[in-house]
């Protein structure tokens, strides 16, 4: 299900063209996508990597409602305080917010069960769509006014404890990012808007399609955001005194030190050693997992289509049957797709039309980026050809020499 397409209309970003014309996404209106069959593969590969680095943090995963009532927003008196909060009424006269974020849900349900110093700390997670009435949505999956995005909380007796598993999670983050295929990932600092009065950190991918203004060190780790930081204060990097740059960069990912705000609102209380009752100190980190399935592709394509990182490929291997006249170009290719499937275990995309030309075939292979190709072939006859996405060389291999390719 889902084609690729040979033309579409102008986009002003890569990712948003790609990702069209590849069959990934289809645009429903501005800002509000159908992900296709190849584009929800990747998100569930992108939505495993983060699980597997949430639960190793011993964070445990929820699932909060997207429909939060009025008064949740009131008690933290972001109900008008939140630009981008979508507002609907019920036809029963209930007031509710489409959820941008999850403060308002998680800090009441924490309160039902936290109740001792024997019930910190505590990490919880979910992942889930995200609503925000955006004035201009743009760039496809990058800015959308739904998205898909994993939220996690972490709940703690001090300050201290806080910042420990702040550091933990930030190390989490790096891991995350690198796993799908994004390592130079700049750790900003950035205003804590809504959320926090101390300053928040942001993940950040250097790329033309970015909305952040990024400050960085070419030699060093330092960034931050343009938004706190005025670079003609600076003539060179306050940590190592190396050139500073200017660039456009993707947010993909988010920390903020909430201290006790939500706690504060909701009265999110425990009972310490000595018995005495003391606010639970917050914290909360995003990921945009939609928005970085764009911010990959954004910075890993090429001009004949898509680079997917091995960890986040729709499939492992793109099995392209050229020449499919022939009927026993057919049988083999069939065989070496039951092979891969069958005995090897592989993910496989099979390209078996027969009614589209070989170059239309291998121009769709680039396009969609899967990170080995292997074609069968007339001209090939028993042999197959094997070229991996990211290189231009290719190599002839024996059938049994497939189970080296797994």
């Amino acid at each position: 299900f889902g084609k690729t397409r040979k033309t579409v209309t102008k986009y002003e970003s890569k990712s948003h063209e790609l990702l069209t014309k590849g069959g990934f996404i289809d645009q429903v209106a501005s800002g509000i996508f159908n992900f296709l069959p190849l584009g929800k593969r990747v998100l569930s590969k992108i939505e495993n990597i983060i699980r597997e680095e949430m639960n190793n943090l011993g964070a445990q995963e929820i699932l909060m409602p997207i429909l939060h009532p009025k008064n949740l927003w009131l008690q933290t008196s972001r109900w008008q305080n939140v630009d981008v909060l979508f507002k609907t009424k019920s036809q029963y006269g209930q007031e509710y917010a489409l959820a941008p974020t999850h403060e308002e849900t998680i800090t009441p349900l924490a309160k039902r069960f936290i109740k001792s110093y024997n019930d910190l700390p505590k990490a919880l997670y979910h992942i889930t769509a995200k609503f925000r009435d955006e004035p201009r949505p743009k760039s496809g999956i990058l800015r959308g006014r739904e998205f898909l995005m994993k939220d996690l909380y972490s709940f703690h007796i001090n300050q201290n404890d806080l910042v420990n598993f702040y550091q933990k999670v930030i190390q989490a983050y790096v891991k995350i990012f690198s796993r799908c295929g994004l390592n130079d990932i700049k750790i900003t600092e950035a205003s804590g808007g809504s959320f926090t009065k101390k300053h928040s950190h942001e993940f950040n991918v250097l790329t033309l399609a970015g909305e952040v203004n990024l400050i960085y060190c070419s030699a060093c780790k330092f960034a931050q955001n343009e938004e706190i930081i005025n670079l003609n204060k600076f003539r060179s990097c306050p940590k190592c005194e190396k050139k500073l740059m200017l660039g456009k960069a993707i947010e993909v990912g988010n920390i903020f030190d909430l201290e006790t705000k939500f706690s504060d609102a909701f009265d999110l209380k425990f009972v310490d050693k000595n018995g005495q009752e003391k606010k639970v100190w917050m914290g909360c980190y995003g990921i945009g997992i939609s928005r970085l399935m764009g911010a990959v592709v954004e910075v890993k394509n090429d001009d004949k289509g898509i680079i997917w990182p091995k960890n986040i490929a729709p499939f492992q291997i793109h099995l392209v049957g050229l020449d499919f006249n022939d009927s026993s170009i057919v049988s083999f290719a069939n065989e070496v797709y039951h092979l891969l499937v069958k005995k090897y275990k592989n993910e496989v995309l099979f390209d078996d039309r027969d009614n589209v030309s070989n170059g239309e075939k291998l121009a769709d292979s680039d396009l969609i980026g899967i990170p080995l190709r292997i074609v069968v072939s007339r001209k090939n006859k028993d042999k197959l050809e094997i070229r991996k996405r990211e290189k231009d060389t290719i190599d002839l291999i024996a059938l049994s020499q497939l189970s080296n390719l797994t």
